[in-house]
This record gives C-alpha cells, structure tokens and sequence, in this order.
C-alpha cells in the first residue's frame, strides 16, 4: 500500500517510482526555479528543450504534478525503452500514425493531466536548440489547454547526451551532475505559437545556464586545477622564434613562481601585458591573475593617443613585456615602469624558485595545487581581465570580463563539437584581440587542447609552417588573415587541418569558395564581439545522422553566423522605434547571456547606451530563420539614410567587387562610408585602391540593378585601405578619408 506521507510524483508504480526517484537523487543534483507557476489542477501542456534521454527524469523530479509524456514510438523497438513507456504510461507518437499520438495527448488534456512534450521532435544533437515544429500548437488550441515552457540545463556531456558525437559511450561523470530547470509562466493557448515558444525556450535556457556552480568559480583557480591535473600533457608549442614546447607542469610552475613576485612588488589593481601570442603570454596572465591582480592586454597596433587613453581608463602604471618587443615597437608609448618578463621570472628565483613548484604539480592534488598560491575557490562576477574595443569607431572603451563572463564562454565553447581536448588549436591571433585572450589563452588552460602559437597573423608562412609541422587541426582567424593562405600554402601543406573558423568581420562568399575549392576546408562562420567574451554564435559541423531515426540535423548554414551559443538569448529591436520584433524580422540584434559583461568601465553613460531594457545593443544588423540560425545584415553605422531609405554599404561593396571583378585575396580594396548632405541627408563616398570614373561605376552598379540612390557619387583614391591590427577595417580611419573627399 502506497506511503501516505510519499507524495506521488509520477505514474509509475509505487515501488518502482521510489526505487527511480531514489537512483536519479543520487546521480542528479535538481534545482528550480518557477515551479510555483503550475496550476494545481486542470490539463497543462508543458514544452521543454530536449538535450539528453533523461530530461523526463529531471522534469518529474522538478514538477510538482505527474507528467504524461509524449515520446518517439520507434525507442519501442528497444525492449528497455519499451518497458519505460509501458510503465509510465508514455503516449506514443510515430511519423506514420501521428494523429494516433495527438489524439491520444488531447484525451489526457482533457483529463486534466500534464502532458509533456518536446517540440524540437527529437534529442538535439548539436546541444543547441533546434527548430520549432508546430505540432504543440494544434495541441493546445484543440483543447483549450494553457502551456508552459521549461528549460533543462545541465545534462549536455552526460552519458545519456549527444555530446562528442556519440551516445552512451563515455565516460561516466564521477560526481552527481548539477542540473537546473526553469519554469515559465502558463499562457493561454492562443498565444502559445512557435515564435513565442523560441523566445521563451532561449530565455528560460538563459536563466538556468546562468545557474551553473562552475561560472561562480575562479577563473584563475580553474585554469591550475587543470594544468596539474595533467602535469605530462603538452599545452603550448611556441613557434615565435625556434620551437619551444612546454608541458601544463611548466605553465604553471614559472605562473606560481612569478605571482609571488607580482604579489609582493606590484601593488595596483591592473597590470598591463604587451606579448605576442605564446608562452610568455601564457605565463604572464596566469601569474597576473594567480597574483590577485587583474591583467590588460594591450592592443601594440593602436595609435599612441588610443594607448594613452587605455592606460588613463585602466589606471595602468606597470607593463610586463619583453625586450625584443620593445626593440620592435620603438614608437610605443611605454610606460617608465615597463618590466622584461624573463627578467622578472630570474627576480623571482628563476630555476630554483620554480623546481618546488614543478614538483607540487606532480606529486599533490590539483586542489591542493591552487590552494598552495592562495587561490580563492570563487570569482563570480569580480573582474577577472579587461579588455579594450578597437576604437575602429571612436575612442577605446574599456571592457571589464569577470570570472563568470570567460567561464560562461569557454563552457560555451566546449559544448560544441569545434575544440575537443584533442584539438590542435593553431594561435596566432592577438592576445588584446578577445578571440585571441578568451579561446587561444583560456580555453587552453580550462579545456587542456593544445595550442600552437605564432606570434602575429600576418606571418602567413610561418602560420602554413607550424600547421605543416605540428599537424594542427583548428585554425581561428578573421578573414583579411586566412586570404594570403590561398596563394601561398599547397594543399598538401593543410593536410591536417579539420576546421577553419572566422570571425571579427563577414566571411566573403569569394573566399569561402576558394578555400574550398583549393583545400577542401569549409570555412565557418562565427560571431562574436569583446562585450560577449567574444562568442556568441559559430556554425559547426553537421552531427551524424542516427541510424535509429534516419533523421538528419544540421549544425551550419551558409551565409549564417550559426546558432547562439548555449545559454544566450535575444531579442531583434527595431533602429528606429526601438520596439522589439519577431526573431525572424531584420533589426538591430541584442543579446542576454552569462557571457555578456556588466557595462564599461566607469563610463556610465556608454553602459546605458549599449542596454536595452537589460538586453545588450550589439549595433549590427540581423535576422534570425526558424532554425535559429543568425543573418549578419550590416553594422547599423555602415547604413545611410538617404531620402528616407536606409541604403547598406555592404551590399553596395559586393555589388562594386561583382562589377569590376576586384581581386581582393590579399587585402580589402574598397570601403564605403557616408558623410552628411545638406539636400539628402547623407551621401555615399567610394574609398578604393583603384582607378575608377564615377561614369563607369553609375553604368556598371546600374546594369546589375542597383537604384540611382545607391551609386557612390564621390570617389576618392588611396593607397591601402586603412586597417587594425585585429583584422578588421579601421571605421574611424575610413570615415576621416571620405569626410576629406566629400570637402
């Protein structure tokens, strides 16, 4: 006879339920959140996301009533999954007989039960969430039910996920895992359409990833937990001058060494780092950091004015560098406490000071490891690094990162198929490039993939030799830095290379044919800004098709930006009214995540301007499809108003390259920029390497189609196009030149 005092929770048998309930407490630790929102009694249509086989589990245990679900009748053919759904009672669905299923859902609405379902149709395979099908629609609309959105978060990794591209074969977590579900709030089912369902998945999604123990952790903490976890692996193979390999043991025992130093010499808050990508800037950061200091690297291509303004915003008194780029940048503004990283690490006791270290890294816990430099086990929201926009647009803005925004990232990150453990990750971006800091620095030391390090994206010999040499298999990089590799790299040469991935600026159609034509490398596509750490969306690879279901998903998309990344939402707000629109509507995108920071540093005004009702403003332009893929459509500074017409200066280049059939495999040839008119409001000037009367280019722009309205009627010719040492195209620069043509 049933326990009076157990309250039932499923429709399991008695003893069986308690056995199960039982078995999931001890392997899932369950929070939520939202629960209160349940009506107590009445027929309830409940959608969740759908990332592992055991998110009915978490669901029940979360929920306050029993849940019907609605399950995939095909799992019948295993006879384990098809004792689970006699016991609980699931109700069958199959694409033969669907009706079946739904009338079967609508009967037990109409009972007053709480059905589940998933509207994905499936287990996502990428741990993103896929596309809405409309089935719950005609759920909830034929029986009048209200409906209620749930986000799981948590479960992604386990044995009964996709993750890795593979099910059930993994190795089990040790620990319970920590798992979180957020509950919305009933809408009647009139409102409950696919758009609303999207939006409340990814908000709820949001909310419960931003719940995770991990992202309250240090940054600095975590990073040496995982160096002397595996103390043998080989983390960083510097290839600045002759090859240097040095094992995680060794990252951390001259880090440990040299914090002692900064902790007991360096008393402000922020220390500048001006180092090429490798492992001195490995060590430099991990030492500012295990120093409890905050470390700035510094972007050396920037003008000295833009240096200046970065050391007054950071209060930064000191720079750790080393001589030899001191003796290659002679015009930097160097501050008079400028100190030689090797020299520092001989101040601190050199070989004698780090072997102890070296010894503790093998022989005690990880815990013990980071405890031994007075790590604190938590960094939450505490600034953790700053960074600097480029100032392509106006003066550089700082940009502080906390613990929780680069944790938040790199678990992003890991939670896609791109950068396993086995990575080979080739570095050359900037550390000051957020990219370059957030994925070539951190992740490395979090995730323990290896990483090759060239020390400047413009050496594109050196690139195609250490990926040549060190059989790398993840190349990163903003499209102005993988052109020069078309003309001068053989294929043979790119042999181990499995992914290209670009950011920073819009992959060219031009040279993603190319590269795959010439490599077989598709190139994808990511996004991502120095407020969101920087990733926010990346297309990957299509994961493989399940013979079980023959149902294939897809993980990019051409011309996308691909998905968000898990844990982030967004909104899609109208430039001019400032009203939100419908995600698959053009508008200004915002994003909300973990991984977005908190707002400038001590620039209150500028922080208002880049949020929205909570919601960070990216500027750019863009849609998303059902899917939930993102369309980049322009920068909303790279539109002009003319005449009441919002003409995008992108599609007027690509339009011009098109005409003229401009080879750009080697920098950008042309720019476009609007400056003031006193008749239209604004009128458009061509910025361009080559020759070109305003004549040819109205004839040529009007034969593909373009309106009158959209033809540059100034043309002024340089030498180069102005560009950053990020890889992008310097904004400011450019609008200064075509202000001076327009004069």
């Amino acid at each position: 006879m049933p326990n009076p005092f157990y309250r039932r929770r499923s429709y399991l048998p008695f003893l069986i339920e308690l056995l199960a309930s039982l078995m999931a407490h001890l392997l899932y630790r369950v929070r939520s959140r939202g629960a209160e929102h349940f009506p107590s009694t009445g027929g309830l249509l409940l959608i969740a996301n759908h990332i592992s086989y055991v998110d009915v589990v978490v669901l029940q245990l979360a929920c306050p009533r029993p849940i019907r679900f609605v399950g995939y009748k095909g799992l019948r053919r295993n006879p384990f999954f098809n004792w689970c759904f006699e016991l609980s009672g699931c109700i069958g669905v199959s694409d033969e007989l669907p009706m079946e299923g739904m009338r079967a859902a609508m009967r037990a609405l109409n009972r007053g039960e709480v059905v589940l379902v998933f509207p994905e149709g499936h287990i996502s395979r990428t741990g993103q969430l896929m596309e809405i099908k409309k089935g719950f629609e005609l759920l909830a609309r034929q029986t009048g039910s209200p409906v209620m959105a749930a986000a799981v978060d948590g479960l992604w990794g386990s044995i009964f996920s996709f993750a890795g591209n593979k099910y059930l074969w993994k190795s089990p977590r040790l620990m319970p895992t920590h798992v979180f579900v957020c509950f919305g709030k009933p809408v009647p089912a009139a409102q409950a359409t696919v758009a609303w369902a999207r939006r409340e998945l990814l908000d709820l999604g949001a909310t419960s990833f931003n719940e995770r123990p991990v992202l309250r952790r240090h940054l600095g903490r975590e990073c040496v937990r995982t160096l002397t976890k595996h103390p043998g692996r080989l983390l960083v193979v510097d290839r600045t001058a002759e090859r240097r390999p040095l094992k995680c043991a060794q990252i951390y025992a001259v880090a440990a060494a040299l914090s002692r130093r900064i902790r007991a010499t360096l008393p402000e808050q922020r220390i500048g780092i001006v180092l090429p990508p490798g492992a001195g800037a490995f060590i430099a950061n991990l030492a500012v950091l295990a120093a409890g200091r905050i470390p700035v690297n510094l972007n050396f291509t920037a003008g000295r004015q833009a240096t200046e303004t970065s050391y007054r915003i950071g209060g930064i008194r000191t720079v750790i560098s080393a001589d030899a780029m001191r003796a290659k940048l002679p015009n930097f503004p160097w501050p008079e406490r400028t100190l030689d990283l090797k020299s520092e690490i001989e101040a601190a006791g050199g070989k004698r000071a780090i072997l102890p270290w070296l010894l503790a890294a093998w022989l005690l816990p990880n815990q013990w490891c980071a405890g031994l430099l007075g790590l604190p086990h938590r960094g939450d929201d505490a600034e953790a690094g700053l960074l600097f926009t480029s100032g392509s647009s106006g003066e550089p803005k700082g940009v502080p990162l906390s613990h929780r925004n680069i944790l938040a990232n790199c678990a992003q990150i890991s939670s896609l198929s791109i950068l396993p453990e086995s990575a080979s990750l080739l570095g050359c971006l900037p550390v000051f490039h957020s990219f370059g800091f957030t994925v070539t620095l951190w992740y490395p030391m979090l995730r323990g993939c290896r990483v090759v390090t060239v020390p400047s994206p413009l050496e594109t010999r050196k690139i195609i030799e250490a990926i040549r040499d060190e059989h790398a298999t993840v190349m990163l990089g903003a499209p102005t830095f993988i052109r020069p590799i078309l003309k001068k790299a053989q294929p043979a040469e790119l042999r181990s290379l499995e992914l290209v991935v670009t950011g920073a600026e819009k992959l060219p159609d031009d040279l993603y044919r190319a590269f795959l034509e010439t490599f077989h490398i598709e190139i994808l596509q990511g996004y991502g800004l120095t407020e969101t750490t920087p990733a926010s969306n990346i297309n990957q690879p299509h994961p493989p098709v399940l013979l079980s279901t023959n149902q294939p998903q897809i993980g990019k998309r051409t011309g996308s930006v691909g998905r968000m990344m898990p844990g982030m939402s967004a909104r899609i707000m109208d430039p001019e009214t400032r009203a939100f629109l419908p995600l698959t509507e053009s508008g200004v995108v915002l994003f909300r995540g973990a991984n977005v920071f908190a707002g400038y540093l001590d620039d209150p005004a500028k922080t208002r301007a880049a949020f929205e009702d909570g919601w960070f403003v990216t500027g750019d332009l863009g849609r998303f499809d059902d899917d939930g893929f993102l369309f980049i459509e322009g920068r909303l500074s790279r539109f002009s108003k003319i005449g009441g017409e919002m003409v995008p200066h992108g599609t007027i280049e690509q339009k011009i390259l098109e005409a003229f059939a401009w080879d750009q495999l080697e920098n950008p040839t042309l720019f476009v920029a609007g400056v003031p008119d006193a008749t239209r409001g604004e009128a458009l000037v061509l910025l361009t390497v080559h020759e070109v009367s305003a004549d040819s280019l109205r004839t040529r722009l009007m034969d593909l189609g373009l309106p009158n309205l959209w033809v540059p009627k100034l043309i002024r010719r340089v030498e180069r196009i102005p560009m950053l040492g990020t890889g992008k195209i310097d904004l400011k620069r450019c609008h200064e030149l075509a202000v001076e043509a327009a004069r």
